[in-house]
């Protein structure tokens, strides 16, 4: 039997066209060919201009340009088609610590006219395999010095088939194979509505949603947020903490500077420290963090030299007004605060420079519009609170999933923020309005940590809010039955955030554990998390 030409899976699995946001692509900025490659704005086109010389990709160890960017995308492209076998619209799951060669794997399989899946570093097999199976993903590219837990993830999941091992001098390693590649490859003559991305984030279920993004939407997030807001320059060094695989990482990181012929600045650990360190040493322009970040960052502000940021980006938890007032005050800088959401793939809601008001969100990006709805539906009046509705040249398509049903409502994007428009137009944000729970930037479903610790044997049952802190936002904080009252709670808490660290990604762990003899219910059953956060 013959190979089939296409992989229709993932076009297979979008959900129903009636299901779908209403996509606004009126505005200039969002006008682009039926054909399109996004690679090809993003790395070809400077060759092809005569900027290849320019760079493009820097670590504190080494420095790519343009030129040799897209000389190993091409490489590695042919790898994943000669070697891998890779066609149009396969699955490729990318694991990696911020480098050059995760930004080449995603422009890569792009590029061949596969769809990347980035993944965090931190993520354990038992997750890992999810977003395999649920992606039915048979081939990963993982840096070698992760091994151990792709290793497993291989055995646990029959649906993939092979790594690829990259950042190694193995003999079958990703840079052995690209060694005897031409360094040229003919980009795969994509729609611009053909699918090239799957971002996924956690649901308030514990179950990871799959958002799907096409060619276009990698170009609509720079051609509106960053273009219009953020206005970068090709003289500009991006920097920041956020991992790839996370979509403020990869816009921030990644794709916008690209998309400017600019700079990047890849730190595979970012702690506010070796961040400022970097911004002083590369003489960093744009900083891409959260807000946690930030604060953190202005302990030891003044012992570097930051006189070349111009820009922060803050994005991934609220911006409070406090921490936006300490960095103005002591940097000089007026953060530019952005809400998004890997639905939308980046920022949609934000304000810059004369436009700020402290403390509020912001306005709608050009080409977006957003509203409040009350519980009805219907829009509330201005300075009333309610669910944020957005929609714009982007918006949510999950992969066979049932909470698209959820998220959209009658053409709009219910973000899950419950904020608050002024008389202005300003969007003031309030809360999450469901149980996720976002800590310095990460998003953490509160019933994936009780599912692992229900796998530890001592307890019984559990629950898991996010309780309010001034430095992280919020900390996981969990609620614990147990089996048998130990002798030692303090010994007890110690062995269940262990537990959980091996289980799910180490930062999802409860940072504070207290033990009850039972936990508020319905009389159905039911966990009442709301008696939990008044306990607190």
């Amino acid at each position: 039997m013959s190979k089939p030409l296409n992989d229709t899976f993932a076009k297979d699995n979008l959900p129903p066209r009636e299901q779908w946001p209403e996509i606004d692509l009126s505005h200039a900025a969002y006008h682009y060919p039926d054909r399109l490659n996004c690679v090809t704005r993003f790395v070809d086109r400077w060759v092809e201009e005569g900027k290849g010389d320019r760079v493009a990709l820097m670590t504190p160890e080494t420095t790519l340009t343009y030129a040799q960017v897209a000389e190993q995308v091409n490489r590695l492209a042919h790898v994943l088609v000669d070697d891998f076998g890779v066609i149009p619209g396969n699955r490729v799951l990318l694991r990696s610590a911020n480098n050059p060669m995760m930004v080449i794997a995603y422009m890569a399989v792009i590029k061949a006219g596969g769809i990347a899946v980035g993944t965090m570093p931190l993520l354990r097999a038992k997750e890992l395999s999810i977003i395999a199976e649920k992606a039915q993903i048979a081939l990963a590219l993982c840096d070698e010095r992760l091994s151990e837990e792709m290793a497993r993830t291989l055995e646990s999941t029959a649906v993939l088939k092979q790594v690829g091992w990259f950042n190694s001098s193995g003999e079958g390693s990703l840079e052995a194979l690209m060694a005897d590649k031409p360094a040229s490859f003919e980009p795969f003559d994509s729609a611009a509505d053909d699918l090239c991305l799957i971002a996924f984030t956690s649901g308030t279920t514990g179950t990871p949603k799959g958002t799907m993004h096409f060619h276009r939407d990698m170009l609509a997030i720079c051609d509106g947020f960053s273009a219009q807001v953020l206005q970068p320059e090709p003289d500009d060094v991006f920097c920041g903490s956020p991992p790839l695989a996370f979509t403020f990482g990869l816009g921030g990181l990644a794709l916008f500077p690209m998309h400017a012929g600019a700079a990047t600045l890849l730190l595979e650990a970012a702690p506010p420290e070796a961040l400022l360190a970097a911004i002083e040493t590369h003489r960093a322009t744009i900083c891409f963090t959260a807000p946690t970040a930030y604060r953190a960052m202005l302990a030891k502000a003044d012992q570097f030299d930051l006189t070349s940021l111009k820009k922060g980006v803050s994005a991934g938890e609220h911006l409070p007004k406090a921490t936006f007032e300490a960095v103005r005050d002591q940097l000089g800088l007026s953060l530019i605060d952005g809400l998004g959401a890997t639905e939308l793939l980046h920022v949609f809601i934000t304000s810059a420079g004369d436009q700020i008001r402290v403390g509020a969100t912001g306005l709608p990006v050009p080409g977006y519009s957003a509203c409040i709805l009350d519980e009805g539906g219907v829009e509330a009046p201005r300075g009333t609170p309610g669910r944020l509705a957005v929609k714009g040249p982007t918006g949510c398509r999950y992969l066979a999933d049932d909470r698209q049903r959820e998220y959209v409502c009658n053409g709009w994007n219910l973000t899950g923020d419950t904020m608050i428009q002024d008389e202005d137009g300003y969007f003031w944000y309030q809360a999450r309005s469901d149980d996720m729970i976002i800590s310095s930037g990460y998003n953490i479903s509160g019933p994936e940590v009780e599912n692992a610790l229900l796998t530890h044997d001592a307890v019984s049952e559990c629950g898991v809010i996010g309780k309010p802190d001034p430095d992280r936002g919020h900390i996981v904080k969990a609620y614990v039955v147990l089996n048998d009252v130990p002798d030692d709670t303090a010994e007890m808490a110690q062995v269940l955030q262990d537990h959980v660290k091996r289980t799910v990604a180490p930062y999802k762990y409860p940072r504070e554990i207290t033990f009850l003899e039972k936990l508020p219910r319905t009389q159905t059953g039911k966990l009442q998390r709301f008696k939990l956060r008044d306990i607190d």
